[in-house]
This record gives structure tokens, sequence and C-alpha cells, in this order.
């Protein structure tokens, strides 16, 4: 048996139907909107103060006063039910009351019909004004949403060609110049943004151009060389190897630049003390051959991100103190817990670094001697900076007075971790 589908409510689906037609007839221009709102609050305003003054009239026109020749006053109060008196308590004959009962129906008739006209002469009125409201209204809006319309026309002449322009709102500080900052606060991160890409992109294509083009002539050459032996063949073949393997290098560095700006997929309990001897425990050739003497000192700092990531900013700045170091130095690794940071220091003896030259080694593809010997690229130090950021944690670094760097990267301390006093060395 086949079941049918139950139908659905009347009143829900007039509901929907209802709602599907305010929808279609709310005008979708803002001004039309704002107009329409100023003209049903001065339609509603008009018909409150209209009720209320014919409520006025009505209640003082209550009391009809008729006078006769004798000059005694006779008040009496007329209502649409009441009919003519028989009589007045003063001694009037019965005709001479009849007359003042016609005369009191002919005033209340009098009374009904200027309510009558004063009701008609105000709803004409109101339906003059609300056309004229309805008017002022559209002028009004179009006064107050000019500004936007100024800043909506600059917005879409800017684009990546000229991003250094700027709104430059000038008035009293309301909520469009609010606004107008706003826009030229997020145009200024934009510019510096696109400049950051544009210098990214240029010195990406430099460094892959320098070993692509190393191959290209070193394959050239093996075709050329009718008189090659097995010898130089392998040779090339190791010196292609070798390149090949420096560009693998720069692109892992790059994915890993890039994915650490996205900010992190996971978070994670890590110590900064774990991270620090296993970046220490890496077989490094040149600390060797230099003769550099490494030590580390840790103490158990407990951080909360992705334990990936935080290893490669430890390895990165011990790989930095070790490759840009001289013969016979020293590097020195510290982990710490300072209060409410979980700490990483790493100093390092090396050439003389200028004081104002620290941070541009923080940028991608920055090197003091701007030359790609050892196969650095000039990202690792950018890599420790964007990792950093994406943890929230503060990055500081100077140059140390007889050569070399110190870098300290503060990470917030993981909040349910007990530190222990004790440090190993």
């Amino acid at each position: 048996m086949r079941r049918t589908k139950p139908a659905a409510p009347p009143l829900a689906g007039a509901a929907r139907l209802l709602a599907a037609a305010v929808r279609r007839l709310t005008p979708r221009r803002v001004r039309m909107r704002l107009t329409l709102l100023y003209g049903v609050l001065f339609v509603v305003s008009g018909a409150v103060l209209l009720a209320i003054t014919y409520l006025l009239v009505t209640h003082a026109s209550s009391n009809v006063i008729v006078g006769r020749e004798g000059g005694d006053v006779s008040r009496t109060t007329r209502g649409p039910g009441s009919g003519p008196s028989l009589g007045l308590t003063d001694g009037t004959p019965p005709n001479l009351d009849a007359g003042m009962g016609n005369l009191r129906e002919h005033a209340y008739r009098q009374h009904q019909q200027g309510l009558e006209n004063l009701l008609v002469q105000a709803g004409i009125a109101l339906a003059i004004m609300a056309v004229i409201s309805i008017v002022l209204g559209w002028l009004v809006a179009g006064r107050v949403l000019r500004p936007l319309r100024t800043m909506t026309g600059t917005i879409r002449r800017i684009s990546a060609r000229n991003v250094h322009e700027r709104l430059a709102v000038a008035g009293p500080a309301d909520e469009l110049k609010d606004l107008a900052d706003t826009v030229d606060g997020l145009l200024g991160r934009l510019e510096v943004a696109l400049d950051s890409h544009r210098r990214f992109v240029a010195n990406a294509a430099h460094e892959l151009r320098t070993p692509l083009t190393l191959e290209h002539a070193l394959v050239e050459e093996s075709l050329m060389d009718r008189d090659a032996t097995v010898d130089s063949y392998r040779s090339n073949m190791e010196r292609l190897l070798a390149s090949s393997q420096q560009q693998a290098r720069l692109l892992e560095s790059l994915l890993t630049l890039s994915s650490s700006e996205r900010g992190l997929d996971r978070r994670e309990a890590v110590d900064l003390a774990d991270a620090a001897e296993q970046a220490v425990g890496i077989p490094r050739p040149d600390a060797e051959q230099r003769d550099l003497d490494v030590r580390i000192r840790t103490s158990p700092a407990p951080v909360t991100g992705d334990a990936a990531l935080v290893q490669r900013l430890v390895a990165n700045l011990v790989d930095n103190a070790v490759d840009y170091n001289v013969p016979g130095g020293h590097v020195q690794i510290t982990t710490a817990t300072r209060g409410r940071y979980a700490v990483v220091r790493v100093a390092n003896t090396g050439p003389e670094v200028p004081p104002d030259q620290v941070e541009r080694l923080f940028e991608p593809f920055q090197r003091l001697g701007r030359t790609a010997g050892g196969g650095h690229h000039g990202l690792g130090l950018s890599i420790v900076r964007t990792i950093a950021t994406a943890h929230d944690a503060v990055l500081t670094a100077r140059a140390r007075p007889g050569g070399g760097l110190v870098v300290e990267v503060a990470f917030p301390v993981r909040k349910d971790a007990a530190v222990p006093a004790l440090a190993r060395a």
C-alpha cells in the first residue's frame, strides 16, 4: 500500500505565500525603502494627531448653549440619542419649550456637520501632506545616501593597479566617517599584502630560475659533448640531482610557509624542550666542519599548537644559527617558562648584523649577502615568523654586539600544564 505524503497545513501555506509576496513587494533599493519608511511614519503620526484633535473638539463642543430674550441662559448637554425637552424648570411655557428643543436639535445637527467637515478636510490635508512627505523623504534619503554612493563609486574604481587610492572622507566623526576610515584601513592592509605577494612571486621566480638554468646547461653540455664519457655523464647527473634536491627543499619551504599562513588546522600539546632536543639531534655536517660548540639547556615549556610546525620553527632557528656562523663559534639553545609564556631562545655567533637589517632577515628570500650560497634561499626565518604568528607567539630578534643573532619566540603557555622548576642540560 502506497503511503501518501500528508498535505501541508493551510495556514502554513498561506504564511509562505504571504512571506513570498512581502519579499516580492519590498523595494530593493535602500533609498526607496527609506522613502516609504519616512512616508509611513508621517502618515501614522498625522493620523494620530488628527484623532487626538477630533476627540478634543468633540469633547469641547458637547455642551450646547441656547439663550433667550430675557437674558437668562439655558445650558443643556445633547447627544445623538437625546430627544427634545418638554419643559423648563423655571416656568417657561410649553410652546417656548418646543422652540428651544428645535433650536437644540438644529445646533446639534450643525455640530455633527462641522465634525464631519473637519474629518473630510483633515483627511484631504493628510493625503496632501503624505504626498509631500514622500517627496521630501525621497530627497532626504538621497542626501543621506550620497556619501555612500560616492564611497561605492570610489571603491569600484580601485583595483590592483591603483590600490594606493583612499576614500579620504572629510566631515564630522559620524558613522559614515567611521565606515570610510575602516575601508581605508582595509585598503592599506590589502596594499601591503599585494606588495608582499608581488615581492614573494618575484623572488620565488628568481630563486627557481637559477637551478633551472643550471639544469638546462648541464643537459645541453651532455648532449653537445660528442666525447662525453660515463664519468662525465655521472658527474652531470650528480649535479642535476643536487639541483633537483635544492629545488625540492625550496618547494617544501614554500609549502610550509603557505600552510602556516593559513593558520592552524589542529592543536595539540607540545613541549618546546622536546622540540629543541629533537632539533639538536639532527645531524649537521656544517657544525662538525666548522667545529661549532652547540649547547642546549632546556626546562619544560608546554604549549598548545601544531607539533609539526613547532618542530619546524625550532629546527629552522637551529639551522639558521649553524649555517650563518663562523668557524669555532657557538650556538646556545634555551627553553624555559616565564610567567604566562613558554620561551625558546637561540643565540649564535656569526657575521656582524647591522641592527637596522635584523627585521629584513625575516622577510622571504632575504639574506645578508643576498647570495644563495650553500643552498640557502632565505626562507628559514620568514617561516619562523609565520609559524609564530599562527600560534599567537611573540617573536623578538636582536643583533649580538660581536656578531650573530639572538632570536626568542614566546608562546602562550598551556594552561593545564604543571611546570617543574628543574632544568636539564
